[in-house]
Parts: C-alpha cells; structure tokens; sequence
C-alpha cells in the first residue's frame, strides 16, 4: 500500500485530484463532495509518505499551516498571506518527496490541469466563483430600490436667489429662506448679487449671475 501511493504516477494523480476539487469547491454554495474527494487525496498522499518515512510531524504541520494561510488570504488584504501559504504548501509536498525533480513534474501536471478546469468552468460553463460572491458585495445600491447617495435637488433649477456669500466660484446662496451650498458656473460672484440655478448635478448646484 505504501509503495502504491508513493508511486510517482500515483502522486501526480493524487495531487491532480486534490488541485480540482480545490477548484470545484471554488464554484460551490457550500463544502461538499468535490472538496472532501480532494481533501482525502491528500490525505492518502501524505499517509503513503508518513508511511514511508519520508514524511515527518514538521512536513505535516507546514502543510497545515500552509492551508491556513491561504485560507486567511480570502479575509486580509493584500497577497502576503495568500503568497506564503501557497509557498509553505508546496515546500511541504518537496520536503515530503523521495525524489524532488518527480515531484516537481507532479505539481506542475496538478497545477495546470487545475487551472485548465478552472477556466473550463469559468468560459465553457459559465459557472460563477460563488465563494468569492459571498465574501464580497457585488450588489448595486440602485435608484428604483430607494437607495440615494445624496439628495438630487432637480427642484431648485431655474429658481433665483441672493448670494449669502462671495461665490469663489463656491459659496452659499438663499433661496426662499433657505440656504444652499453652490458653486459659480465658473466666474466671480459677489455677495448679495442675485443668481439663478442653472445645473444640478446631484449634489453639484451651479449658478449664474443673474443680469
């Protein structure tokens, strides 16, 4: 059994697996079989290796901590995380190699049979990364649902008033005993001149100088 798992092809297989369903899970509502078929391939992949000698408590714990630190890259910022996870997971499948140069050409097949898959999914199915939409808000606070991001006043257009303040181009102006926060549509207006709304760009009132 042991010299079965760690038979080179059977490696390179064993790590194919665990790369896809790490993928797979990628495009899943939740953990399910895709992730425990890929979790149990390396499982029997480091079994056969702790079985052989060629695997340690060290080569273990580097892998666990390998994982860890890519799972903390989907909650940190930047790719610290995410980078040295990534390293640590692979130096523990070296370190767990009788020959090096096999296992290299192992993880390599892995790798690029899982980013296959990926855009697979991604371009021939259509498939959504639905882990990483529940982690981010992809949602648009629209208009029609309520949502505002200030107040649109579309009702204050065409309507005059007094400068309050010199315009430089900003200021304040009243209209109808309120006061509103403008800007000049570009020229220097005095205090006390009468002025004209003639754009509202959201919160953006400009102003003319009524002659």
């Amino acid at each position: 059994m042991t010299a079965f798992l760690t038979d080179p092809i059977v490696v390179t297989a064993l790590l194919t697996i665990a790369g896809v369903g790490m993928i797979l899970e990628l495009f899943s509502p939740k953990f399910g079989i895709a992730g425990f078929i890929g979790l149990f391939a390396l499982v029997l992949f480091f079994y056969g290796h702790f079985q052989a000698g060629l695997a340690g408590v060290g080569t273990l714990t580097l892998f666990v901590v390998g994982i860890l630190l890519i799972f903390f890259e989907l909650f940190l910022p930047g790719a610290v995380a995410g980078t040295l996870g990534f390293g640590a997971l692979l130096f523990s499948f070296f370190l767990a190699a009788e020959n090096p140069l096999q296992m290299g050409v192992s993880i390599l097949i892995a790798i690029i049979i899982s980013i296959t898959v990926f855009f697979l999914m991604i371009r021939v199915l259509g498939k959504k990364l639905i882990l990483f939409n529940k982690m981010v808000l992809f949602d648009t606070a629209k208009k029609e649902d309520g949502y505002v991001s200030n107040i649109n006043r579309t009702d204050l257009l065409g309507q005059e008033g007094i400068a309050l303040t010199t315009l430089r181009p900003a200021g304040t102006i009243v209209i109808n005993n309120e006061r509103i926060d403008v800007v000049s549509e570009g020229s220097y207006i005095e205090k006390n001149v009468r002025v004209k709304v003639i754009k509202v760009e959201g919160a953006r009132i400009v102003v003319r100088e009524v002659n």
